[in-house]
């Protein structure tokens, strides 16, 4: 496994935040397509169904950002 400090780095987190605010949208625009067809929104569900995607999001990061190069070579 790749070495924490190698992975949350600057870039890391720059590339694992723009994934995160991705992933926070498109379940938002979900939520709220599926409420509506529903008759109602629910926003207390879209924010935390956001919410949780986001740090989903971000914990799946750790695992690896394609975008993020390590040691000079990119990530698989």
């Amino acid at each position: 496994m790749k070495e924490i400090k190698n992975i949350l780095t600057k870039e890391w987190f720059k590339a694992a935040g723009i994934r995160a605010i991705k992933t926070v949208a498109q379940t938002a625009v979900a939520t709220i397509g599926t409420s509506v067809a529903m008759g109602d929104v629910d926003w207390l569900l879209v924010g935390s169904a956001s919410l949780l995607a986001g740090i989903l999001s971000l914990l799946t990061s750790i695992a690896g950002i394609p975008e993020v190069k390590i040691n000079n070579e990119k990530e698989v």
